[in-house]
């Protein structure tokens, strides 16, 4: 049994109890990888789901306050710079639960409430470059895509397809999963979804936005970069247009 796995199980079980919540939900064992259908549902669903959560708990395995320094008043505070730099900020799927939910709580690897979004929104931007007004539940079509692009610009998954995936729910896309097509495969189709996406909506509503049909100064592995960029508005035409130059 993955001891560091059960242990954030049980504390979220507890913790919800505590918050006199009559359910919870955890990612880790409560979606059955092994059947495509449900897991297909529930990545497509996700940030629905954290969107209509109750409370968001964040368990820090990577941060370490124990009771009695959480009550310190210093500054900088004495767990902050391990805040900052948690693993937590670094990968993919974590994007979501942090902008999905009204209430998102972070808890040391001691268990100590370390805070809320909104009261520790000045080190989540420092650590994430988020604008605080996305942190503060402002909808996300304010932002441009490009805009929610690069807050995801250097989160890291475990398999490659997964980044694309992981930004479904910010993106507003639905798509189904291909496991082993690729980290490129899967962000060329995601940006096909978005330029179809695009056509379907009225020009008022796309007017102005920039679509990335890849990701400018952003490294993939294997030094997998694309570089194409177009607007929603010309995508046909741009699409067809970078095809002829690149033959």
């Amino acid at each position: 049994m993955d001891k560091s796995g059960y242990n954030k199980i049980k504390f979220c079980g507890e913790q919800a109890n505590h918050d006199n919540l009559q359910h919870f939900w955890a990612d880790t064992c409560c979606i059955d990888k092994s059947d495509s259908v449900e897991l297909q549902e529930a990545i497509n669903s996700m940030f629905r789901w954290y969107q209509n959560a109750a409370k968001c708990y964040v368990y820090l395995a990577d941060v370490s306050c124990p009771p009695s320094d959480a009550k310190i008043k210093l500054s900088p505070i004495p767990w902050e710079v391990a805040f900052c730099k948690s693993r937590w900020f670094s990968r993919g799927w974590t994007l979501q639960e942090l902008l999905a939910p009204a209430c998102v709580e972070f808890f040391s690897q001691e268990r100590t409430l370390l805070g809320d979004k909104r009261s520790l929104e000045r080190q989540i931007h420092n650590a994430t470059k988020i604008p605080l007004k996305a942190l503060r539940g402002c909808p996300l079509s304010q932002f441009t895509v490009d805009e929610r692009l690069q807050w995801a610009q250097f989160r890291e998954t475990t398999r490659g397809e997964d980044w694309a995936y992981s930004l479904l729910g910010i993106l507003e896309i639905f798509m189904p999963l291909i496991y082993g097509e690729g980290r490129v495969n899967a962000v060329n189709r995601l940006y096909a979804e978005m330029s179809e996406a695009s056509r379907s909506k009225e020009p008022s509503e796309i007017a102005g936005t920039q679509y990335a049909c890849g990701l400018r100064n952003m490294t993939f592995k294997n030094d997998e970069l694309i570089t194409f960029i177009f607007r929603a508005t010309d995508a046909t035409e741009e699409s067809t247009l970078y095809q002829r130059r690149a033959s």
